[in-house]
């Protein structure tokens, strides 16, 4: 266990020290500041960390901290890299080098969006990398890559090659839970030191070379053949899929088995923190990592029900649609702008969001900057400035509310990022398309 739980991880990799004026206002949040902590000590220092080595998630948080361009999270993950697997950091750091991009493009499943898919080619480390780190972990880092960069590319196909690599259901939703958390973790770090107006890191040198002198590491797992697959993998070519972003309620289906009802386990039903989503097959399907499960929805309800000294509700149902709509996120934007509506009364408002798209004028210079600053968060690698800051600010918000904002934008490339990569939306029979 590092020593570095003994400090909270965000404010570290935004540069706030102990007393900070943007970290106390964070602290008006302390649920969602504690639980995102423990979120960190769930998915990367956990008890018992199983198949899914230390190892391997540090290898993970080091390539996805490399990917979002962010120096001082880079240097942070690979000194944790570097005390449990020092031959791998030169490795990682190469591949993520390798595999830099913009996001979030990719293709959409959604007929009525196709005009806006963005085209790119899939990622993954070339056989000799594969052999070096193993492939296990060449495959982690390939789907790591498709959720960081094409989340809406995010398939049952994919997950289906995670098991072929020797992943299982458990460690397929760690890994899931890891990635999406360190999308929130490292958004809303930079978000707080932009606000803060700490000086940004350079770039970190780790080392160069595609690897060919690490040590091999050795594959666990023995090969998975068809039928095991088909065992933990369900596709729906019959599914009603939604043809566009809407607000009307869709229904949700796993690509993974979630955790039967009469089978979850008393820590289960307890990290679902409310009994009723034990009938929720998402929820049911995290509870498979139960701890990381319960820290993640205690961070949600604090940082979009705490109203106290902060931004309103519509403007934080706001702004997890935009990022929702921006990663193309059709089940989590049907939620969050149903709830912007719910908040706002502004439906056709809200519909133009949905509609054209982040670039849409809502007529509102505080709803425009929201959008835009939530967009620029979402953005990889991270473009978030001192200009988002000054449009938040030039509409009349405080750092209080600009820090829910960032909360609220971060906080769903966390959500976007597990519902894309689990599952898929349908249109429920009750109604039509």
């Amino acid at each position: 266990m590092t020593a570095a739980l003994t400090a909270d991880i965000i404010d570290i990799l935004a540069g706030l020290g102990p007393g900070h004026d943007i970290a106390t206002l964070r602290g008006q949040r302390a649920q969602a500041r504690d639980n995102a902590q423990l979120s960190f000590a769930a998915l990367l220092e956990p008890k018992d960390s199983g198949d899914f080595t230390l190892a391997e998630r540090y290898a993970v948080a080091l390539f996805v901290s490399q990917l979002h361009g962010f120096p001082e999270a880079v240097e942070f993950y690979a000194d944790l890299l570097g005390d449990e697997a020092p031959e791998l950091v030169a490795t990682v750091a190469a591949l993520a080098t390798d595999a830099a991009a913009i996001g979030p493009v990719g293709n959409y499943r959604e007929p009525g969006l196709h005009n806006e898919s963005i085209a790119v080619e899939p990622w993954a480390p070339t056989a000799a990398a594969a052999g070096a780190i193993g492939h296990r972990l060449a495959a982690a880092l390939s789907h790591t890559h498709l959720l960081v960069i094409r989340p809406r590319e995010a398939s049952a196909d994919a997950l289906s090659a995670l098991v072929r690599a020797g992943w299982s259901a458990d460690d397929i939703v760690s890994l899931s839970q890891l990635v999406a958390f360190l999308s929130f973790q490292l958004r809303s770090a930079w978000g707080l030191r932009v606000l803060a107006g700490v000086p940004r890191g350079e770039g970190v040198d780790l080392g160069t070379g595609a690897g060919a002198d690490a040590r091999a590491v050795a594959d666990a797992a023995e090969a998975v053949d068809s039928e095991s697959v088909a065992e933990l993998i369900t596709e729906y070519p019959d599914l009603n899929r939604p043809d566009r972003f809407t607000q009307q309620s869709l229904g949700w289906v796993p690509w993974l088995a979630p955790v039967d009802e009469a089978d979850l386990t008393p820590e289960q039903r307890d990290a679902l923190v409310d009994p009723l989503r034990a009938k929720m097959p998402y929820f049911r399907l995290l509870a498979r990592d139960p701890e990381a499960l319960r820290a993640r929805t205690l961070t949600d309800l604090d940082i979009f029900f705490n109203t106290d000294g902060g931004i309103g509700r519509a403007e934080r149902e706001l702004a997890a649609t935009a990022a929702s709509r921006h990663n193309g996120c059709v089940f989590c934007a049907s939620v969050h702008s149903a709830a912007a509506t719910r908040e706002s009364g502004r439906e056709s408002t809200v519909q133009a969001l949905l509609d054209e798209g982040v670039g849409a004028d809502l007529g509102d210079a505080k709803w425009n900057a929201v959008v835009s600053a939530s967009v620029s968060l979402t953005n990889t690698p991270l473009g978030f400035g001192e200009a988002d800051i000054a449009g938040l600010r030039a509409a009349g918000l405080s750092d209080a509310e600009i820090i829910d904002v960032i909360n609220g934008a971060a906080f769903f490339n966390w959500a976007n990022r597990l519902m894309l990569s689990l599952g898929e939306p349908e249109v429920p029979a009750k109604r039509g398309q």
